[in-house]
């Protein structure tokens, strides 16, 4: 079966620091990429950030990019989102998302990713 467990979100002051973790099983993912999307309330779910194995590659939005962090642990599957110096406008919910984009160019389209999390609120007050 496969799963994409997500932890961490909660609610945060605008300024503070969050951590996500999305652990991936059932599927021999292999060189593939895994990272986050996130939708906000009457908002289209958008690109937030991606590791791609091959290469080792790390992929942000414009709008996280300098206070977000994305991470990988091959070990336990896992991809892990730091989240520095959050702002209202990150309140969303995020979701853990995995699969093989075709190529650098795609890593940031929704449809290139075959798995995802049940997502995990993020709230970010002022």
């Amino acid at each position: 079966q496969v799963r994409l467990e997500e932890s961490g979100g909660g609610s945060v002051q605008a300024g503070g620091s969050l951590s996500l973790s999305c652990i991936a099983s059932g599927r021999p993912y292999g060189e593939y990429a895994m990272g986050w999307f996130r939708q906000a309330p009457g908002k289209e779910r958008e690109f937030v950030a991606t590791f791609r194995w091959r290469g080792r590659m790390t992929f942000y939005s414009d709008s996280v990019k300098g206070r977000f962090t994305i991470s990988r642990d091959d070990a336990k599957n896992a991809v892990s989102l730091q989240m520095n110096n959050l702002k209202p406008e990150d309140t969303a919910v995020y979701f853990c998302a995995a699969g093989w984009p075709a190529g650098t160019t795609r890593v940031k389209t929704q449809s290139e990713y075959i798995d995802w999390g049940q997502g995990t609120q993020v709230t970010v007050f002022s």
